[in-house]
């Protein structure tokens, strides 16, 4: 799952924790993703640690309070993956032409790596285009969903896109209860 915009409201930069809000439904839609035996990983740029905008510790607190939050909501985050760098701004080792910065598919590799899973039989939730994108790299079927960007890429800018979703839903409950529904109905 992407994070921003997806799990939580798109905020710009979160360079305070008082930024980083779930959205509604997130909560609920993690938990069902955990019931069905689905493993919850959150992948994330945040260039604002390579334009200096806030820290690398930062990033980590963030997605510790997330953490606690789905927990105090009966819910688990598996794991977090994120980029810090940019291609061309900050300074080393921030700026950096990475294999991790969606739209590359490295931090999909590498959970998948860490954590045996298998991607041709796996999903991406995301609202934007470096989402969608990642996914096709990794070889990744994925979901778009209607928030943060989505709504506004899926009206504007469709036409623009280099790979298509292979679903789209209003929101990241609505993605689960496809994934859960396909499932369901068998291979």
């Amino acid at each position: 799952m992407d994070r921003d915009g997806t799990v939580c409201e798109e905020m710009g930069y979160v360079n305070h924790l008082s930024r980083s809000r779930l959205l509604p439904r997130s909560l609920e839609a993690i938990r069902l993703a955990n019931e069905h035996g689905y493993l919850v990983i959150i992948t994330t740029n945040q260039s604002g640690v390579a334009r200096g905008l806030f820290t690398d510790a930062l990033v980590q607190e963030v997605h510790e309070q997330l953490r606690q939050r789905a927990a105090a909501g009966g819910a688990r985050i598996d794991a977090f993956y994120y980029c810090p760098h940019h291609p061309r701004e900050g300074k080393p080792p921030w700026r950096a032409d990475c294999d991790c910065r969606k739209p590359r598919p490295g931090m999909m590799r590498r959970a998948a790596a860490e954590h045996d899973i298998d991607l041709s039989r796996s999903w991406m939730i995301g609202d934007g285009f470096p989402d969608i994108e990642a996914a096709a790299a990794a070889g990744v079927r994925v979901v778009q969903v209607l928030t943060g960007y989505g709504r506004g890429l899926v009206e504007h800018h469709q036409d623009e896109y280099r790979h298509r979703p292979d679903h789209t839903a209003e929101d990241l409950l609505d993605a689960v209860r496809h994934l859960v529904a396909r499932d369901q109905e068998g291979p």
